[in-house]
């Protein structure tokens, strides 16, 4: 174990200590981080990928990538914004190889709607948009894609995902307004159909 004591009153260590303490040697701490904040990372991979398998490659990736380069994180943001910074850099770069490989066909196990419900009419119908919308969301550029999914998806503001994609805030702003702009004429069948049934 590391020297880095927890500094909780419940023996917990913070983010920065976990990391410090993977740094110095510690051989569960990058364990329990990755455990604080899996759920959390794996929906972000999902959302930017949209494919299971290639989200989970894509994270896989990414904690690797983490576990090797945790010394030169520099402590100027969280460490979550680092570890969301890591993830989406992962699935950009396998987005872009997919790209010069394929076009993604339409995945197999699209992701669960979160809450189900005891109306089997209603949990298909939340099933269907969901798989509208990211049918829509890959029409997008890999970037476009990106910063929809951390200031719509994932509710940052647009200075948190500037921080996470290492790019200005004005242009998570474009890629936000072009994303959307590109967005809306997709999603125009989807928001007929549910302003029909109102």
């Amino acid at each position: 174990m590391s020297g880095v004591p927890p500094s909780g009153t419940d023996g917990t260590r913070t983010d920065r200590e976990l990391l410090a303490a993977h740094v110095a040697g510690d051989d569960t701490a990058f364990a329990e981080l990755v455990r604080r904040h899996s759920d959390r990372l794996w929906t972000l991979a999902l959302r930017t990928m949209h494919n299971r398998q290639d989200a989970e490659d894509a994270l896989q990736e990414a904690l690797v990538s983490a576990f090797r380069r945790a010394d030169t994180f520099r402590g100027d943001a969280a460490v979550t914004t680092w570890l969301h910074r890591v993830v989406v850099n992962a699935c950009l770069d396998r987005i872009r190889r997919n790209q010069v490989r394929r076009t993604d066909p339409l995945p197999e196990h699209v992701e669960r709607v979160l809450t189900a419900t005891d109306d089997p009419e209603a949990e298909t119908e939340a099933g269907l948009r969901r798989v509208a919308v990211l049918q829509a969301l890959r029409q997008l550029n890999a970037d476009q894609r990106a910063a929809l999914v951390l200031v719509d998806m994932e509710g940052y503001s647009v200075e948190e995902a500037a921080t996470i994609l290492g790019c200005a805030p004005g242009t998570v702003k474009s890629r936000c307004f072009r994303g959307r702009a590109r967005l809306a004429p997709l999603l125009a069948p989807l928001r007929a159909s549910e302003e029909g049934r109102t």
